[in-house]
């Protein structure tokens, strides 16, 4: 029987395809995709659910479940190669590289999903983005047919973006090879993150005490997974931190926390939500089963029985709130599937 979206999405929310394959190979990835390509069907090629929002309706087309497994680790010369198959999962990758004293991905804990979908997103947190680790992309090229490893420079990050993600329908992820150091020490880049351990921003620590102070902001923030918390039942941040140019964030209240990004200034999301009138716990109405994480602005909830229509009244909602008080139109991180804004 084909499962529901909702029942293979963290949201929770999603009508079902119209087929579905579970891939467990490389070869099985290919085949799978490439078939639905040459007959003309659409392909959604699924990991763990974590940063999607289907349509009640569903997914007219495949489904294409990432399920590869196998890593891959060699250490030379201070440095430690990572090759993870797309399957493999996320944090408990980044778990077993802390665990071995290496460093480059100890602030990305607690991130669920998996492997395949970090290039794609270039995700990041706590100052650090798996850009700043990533050597190489094996990907399929759905234009082509062919198999290829793209080399970093390839790629196309940006913040929360790659080539990956510009052209969502022509690449899929099969494998992502990483390079970490093996010293084991890391280097506290992100405020929050420093005055939670009390030190400056800068400083080195052990990977091991990074990690564990980011699984503990995480948790406060309901954004580690948690059967028995509504409030991790979303898709992490659902709006991304938007990019302005300095005379535009030079007139948005000082108060509002900033960042330096290439074009520009990166502005909190959370702070423009907030301060557009939008508190967390917040719902369009009394008894919508949607609504703003009680822990954290920027997670957009099911609390029990929403559809997807109940989570895009909300975010249209925030965003027109925003708009009018701000004049900034905040853009989904997530990716939406058969529904838009």
């Amino acid at each position: 029987m084909t499962p529901l979206l909702a029942e293979r999405t963290t949201l929770g929310v999603g009508g079902p395809p119209d087929t579905w394959v579970t891939a467990t190979t490389r070869d099985d990835v290919v085949q799978a995709v490439t078939s639905c390509d040459q007959r003309g069907t659409p392909v959604l090629v699924l990991g763990g659910g974590s940063n999607v929002l289907v349509a009640d309706e569903g997914f007219r087309g495949t489904v294409v479940q990432m399920a590869t497994r196998g890593t891959a680790f060699n250490v030379r010369d201070g440095f430690v190669t990572v090759e993870a198959e797309a399957g493999e999962t996320w944090e408990a990758l980044v778990e077993r590289c802390v665990a071995a004293g290496w460093s480059g991905i100890e602030a990305l804990s607690g991130i669920p999903g998996l492997v395949g979908a970090t290039p794609v997103q270039n995700v990041g947190a706590y100052g650090q983005d798996v850009s700043q680790t990533i050597y190489q992309v094996t990907v399929l090229d759905r234009r082509t047919g062919a198999v290829r490893t793209l080399a970093h420079s390839e790629c196309g990050f940006g913040y929360r973006t790659s080539r990956f993600k510009a052209t969502p329908d022509r690449w899929v992820v099969l494998a992502v090879v990483f390079r970490l150091s093996s010293v084991g020490i890391g280097e506290l880049r992100y405020a929050e993150l420093a005055r939670h351990l009390a030190v400056d921003v800068g400083d080195l620590m052990p990977v091991g005490q990074i990690r564990e102070a980011v699984l503990r902001l995480r948790r406060a923030k309901g954004m580690v997974l948690d059967p028995a918390d509504c409030d991790t039942r979303s898709v992490g941040s659902f709006f991304m931190n938007p990019v302005v140019d300095p005379e535009f964030a030079d007139r948005i209240d000082a108060q509002c926390p900033r960042y330096p990004a290439d074009d520009g200034a990166k502005l909190s999301a959370a702070w423009l939500i907030e301060n557009a009138g939008i508190p967390r716990g917040y719902r369009v109405r009394p008894d919508a089963r949607a609504a703003v994480s009680t822990k954290h602005t920027l997670a957009l909830t099911n609390t029990g029985g929403a559809t997807a229509a109940d989570v895009l009244d909300l975010a249209r909602a925030i965003r027109e709130r925003v708009e009018d008080a701000f004049g900034i139109t905040l853009r989904p991180e997530a990716r939406l599937v058969n529904c838009a804004l």
